[in-house]
């Protein structure tokens, strides 16, 4: 019986020569990622062990992205503890470059390594064929360590795409019409792996945001088959070369398996406060709103600031609205710089911040206040997400989100 992508990469990372869905294996990691939201607790229980030691520092990346700049004294307090000790260990440490996930795209992973990451977006790097995967403080702390860890193998739901999404219509709409298909549960410990024709319509901006998102359905992780688009971005991006390229055998085993026509969707909004709370743009189009938010690791990229650059060239922001405009990366900021991007949207009213989590983390920059309503690309709309508790968030795409940041209200992207 053939093996899944999952089990391949698992397989490889445990030194095993075939595993099965269910099974628990001890794996070795490639890469340990952290941030700023939770890194400042695994120190404190690191600096708690009778005898505290790093496996291999070459393994562990701190990025520091979720507060930037940071907000208060408290937070400068567990930012200075991460980068002091970061600095004493010699770990690799990123600040003010960006979203820790388009960090980690742009400059460490390659196709077949096994990594976990101290935030549950991490799924974002199946998109180059890693096997990525959210974690706790303690399972970090472990891998921080010992260099390795125990997994167990997940079934996996197969998506087999064809066609090509319509203009104006995202891989972000993609994404959130499957996991509002799916539920917001419906791939709980599983992986989601996505095959088919339609893949080489997908361009790799395209392909982290379906992997980033998939977590929003319960996903333990994310894969795409590596080919030339993936292999022509590891080039583009350091030459970087493949630990391994996996594809599932003819014989694997798939809980369940959904085709896909990329043709039949449409811009969709997942409304407050469930990201499986899905309808079309058409049925919730009206709704007035506070603030627009383009950025966040699922939408940051510079095809993302190109495709609503494109929509509010020579509009205005409406009056009373605020449009948070906010590349992933520093990368990605230099190109919007060089292509005249950040001019368009300034030139509409927009405000660019500077690379980091921003208005999804909900924590530093763009806060809504009670009764406020924010239409957004980042990654999720729970109450509280963006601000008060009794705020309201919409998902869209960046196409539909600078439509209605003209508008003033939740509008079709087709409407400019």
């Amino acid at each position: 019986m053939g093996m899944t992508i999952a089990e391949k990469i698992i397989a490889r990372a445990a030194g095993v020569p075939a595993v099965r869905a269910g099974e628990i294996h001890t794996v070795a990691l490639d890469y340990l990622m952290s941030n700023d939201g939770t890194t400042h607790l695994t120190i404190d229980m690191y600096n708690k062990l009778r005898n505290p030691r790093i496996a291999d520092k070459k393994k562990l990346i701190w990025i520091v992205d979720h507060n930037v700049p940071c907000d208060s004294p408290k937070t400068a307090a567990s930012q200075k503890k991460m980068r002091d000790f970061a600095r004493d260990n010699g770990i690799t440490f990123y600040e003010g470059e960006g979203v820790c996930h388009q960090i980690m795209c742009e400059k460490h992973v390659v196709p077949g390594q096994l990594i976990f990451g101290a935030d549950s977006h991490t799924c974002a790097y199946g998109a180059l064929g890693a096997f990525g995967t959210g974690v706790g403080c303690t399972d970090y702390l472990y891998g921080m360590v010992t260099g390795g860890s125990w997994v167990m193998v997940p079934e996996t739901l197969r998506f087999n795409l064809t066609g090509k999404l319509a203009d104006r219509v995202t891989a972000r709409d993609l994404i959130l019409t499957i996991i509002g298909m799916i539920g917001a549960n419906g791939a709980n410990y599983h992986a989601m792996e996505f095959v088919g024709d339609g893949m080489k319509n997908l361009t790799m901006s395209d392909r982290i945001s379906i992997c980033n998102l998939c977590v929003e359905a319960g996903a333990k992780t994310a894969l795409m088959e590596v080919d030339d688009i993936t292999l022509a971005y590891l080039e583009e991006h350091g030459g970087r070369k493949p630990a391994a390229c996996f594809k599932s055998d003819d014989d694997a085993v798939f809980e369940k398996t959904f085709d896909i026509d990329l043709s039949s969707i449409v811009p969709v909004v997942a409304k407050p406060h469930f990201v499986d709370n899905l309808a079309p743009v058409d049925e919730v189009k009206g709704v007035k709103i506070n603030e627009a938010f383009l950025g966040s690791c699922n939408n940051g990229r510079i095809e993302d600031l190109r495709l609503g650059a494109s929509i509010i060239k020579g509009h205005k922001v409406a009056d009373k609205v605020r449009f948070l405009v906010v590349p992933a990366s520093q990368e990605v900021y230099r190109q919007a710089l060089r292509e005249g991007l950040l001019d368009i949207f300034m030139e509409a009213g927009a405000m660019i911040m500077n690379p980091n989590c921003s208005v999804c983390w909900g924590s530093c920059q763009g806060v809504i206040g009670a009764g406020e309503v924010l239409i957004s690309t980042g990654t999720r709309n729970f109450k509280g997400r963006a601000g008060d508790k009794n705020s309201f968030v919409y998902l869209g795409s960046a196409a539909t989100v600078a439509a209605s940041a003209i508008a003033g209200e939740i509008v079709s992207p087709y409407t400019y």
